[in-house]
């Protein structure tokens, strides 16, 4: 009886005293580490519908478990923790909320810093050494991490404890974005070092350079202005391009800061159709490009104006060609007189030089004129070319006379002018004619 009274009494000192609590494990915790969290009673304390929470949020899990696994604690996993549970304990039943605790996720190293030795501006052909430094926790002295170096997004080594890549020989082609990644050894834990850039100083050698026509299309018309465009992405300037068809060389463009240049040049023939290509150059190499057909449609050669050089040759045909046309006309469409009303000045006969054909050789002409009487003979026609001089500014004039049949000679000064039945002059330009 004494003993009932005494449970009685002491049951609202039971409900007040604290029967529950959470424990977080490891303690501290570190990344890596699998966090686990424990809803424990007193002794004797029976527990069920089990809860936990994160922040005063509700984290899913077995109401019949008193312990709850979170997995692998990173960063994001620190936080305030607490449980509830439905408490039973000698005459006491109840609903217990355990007090909360904060759990702080220790960093096992900060992230890795990327320095590069001596310096992150080498020149060419000197060594530069990376070096990947971060450093463990003291209390986990005896983790191990691995070190990848990267360029860019492509990695350059594989995982390796060494925490350095030395470059021996530094080349053009090194300059660039480099990274470092530290990672845990028997854990997933990675982080990247922020991006260093190196830049390597000295001259660099051209990339292949690339050829661009324009117009676009490779089918081209005579008369048609094409562009060669030749540029090389890299390159320590100054960079020589030169042009080619065929292989054989078209020009050559500098460009003094680096960069695309251009060679213009219009259709003229056929002979501007080919394989054209260019090639960068400077002072430590030189690329060729792919090369580009060009192909022509249309008129396959670009009439140029004619040079007097070129008319020289064919002057004293020309010449000869219109005084003979020009003797047939007057021969056929003019009926010659045997009285003359007028005769040919004696300057004109005898001035510059002269070239004489006589009728015979003009071939049958179209009898308009009477045949001659019997016994009589036919009248001589004659003509005179005059050529061309430097005074005459390129008129070219021929004379065209018949002369009574007493002497078969040219009319010269002596010849009177009774003798002389007709005079025609008439004036040609010889370039008309071509």
């Amino acid at each position: 009886m004494l003993l009932w009274v005494a449970v009685l009494l002491s049951a609202p000192c039971v409900e007040n005293r604290a029967l529950l609590t959470l424990q977080a494990w490891p303690h501290p915790v570190f990344e890596g580490d699998a966090l686990t969290l424990r809803c424990q009673g007193r002794k004797h304390a029976v527990l069920s519908h089990v809860r936990f929470y994160k922040d005063g949020s509700y984290l899913p899990s077995s109401e019949d478990n008193p312990s709850l696994t979170l997995g692998t604690a990173t960063a994001a996993s620190s936080g305030q923790y607490s449980c509830t549970a439905q408490v039973t304990y000698i005459l006491y039943a109840g609903t217990q909320t355990s007090e909360t605790i904060m759990v702080q996720v220790q960093a096992l190293f900060p992230p890795p810093v990327l320095s590069a030795i001596p310096f992150s501006r080498p020149r060419v052909g000197s060594p530069l050494t990376l070096r990947c430094q971060t450093q463990l926790h003291p209390w986990r002295p005896a983790s191990r991490l691995l070190f990848s170096f990267y360029k860019g997004g492509q990695a350059l080594t594989d995982w390796d404890p060494l925490p350095e890549l030395d470059i021996p020989d530094v080349q053009a082609e090194h300059s660039g974005c480099y990274r470092c990644k530290a990672a845990l050894r028997a854990g997933p834990v990675q982080k990247d070092s922020p991006l260093l850039e190196i830049r390597v100083w000295g001259p660099a050698p051209v990339s292949r350079p690339v050829l661009t026509l324009r117009p676009p299309h490779t089918i081209l018309t005579v008369g048609d202005m094409v562009e060669l465009r030749c540029e090389a992405e890299r390159g320590t300037p100054p960079i020589l391009y030169t042009f080619y068809l065929d292989g054989k060389i078209l020009g050559n463009r500098s460009a003094p800061l680096g960069g695309a240049t251009s060679f213009l040049f219009p259709v003229m023939s056929q002979q501007d159709a080919g394989n054209y290509s260019c090639q960068a150059e400077n002072s430590i190499s030189k690329e060729s490009s792919k090369p580009e057909t060009l192909c022509l449609d249309g008129p396959r050669v670009l009439s140029a104006p004619p040079s007097s050089n070129r008319l020289a040759p064919w002057l004293s045909a020309v010449l000869l060609g219109v005084a003979v046309t020009t003797a047939a006309l007057l021969r056929y469409f003019r009926p010659w007189r045997k009285n003359a009303s007028r005769a040919p000045p004696s300057s004109l006969l005898s001035k510059g030089p002269q070239q004489i054909v006589p009728s015979h050789l003009l071939g049958p002409l179209p009898a308009q004129n009477p045949p001659p009487a019997p016994g009589e003979e036919q009248d001589a026609l004659y003509v005179n070319v005059r050529c061309q001089n430097e005074k005459d500014e390129g008129i070219i004039y021929s004379e065209v006379c018949v002369v009574k049949n007493k002497n078969r000679a040219w009319p010269s000064e002596s010849t009177s002018e009774a003798e002389v039945q007709s005079m025609s002059t008439i004036y040609q330009n010889p370039l008309s004619t071509l």
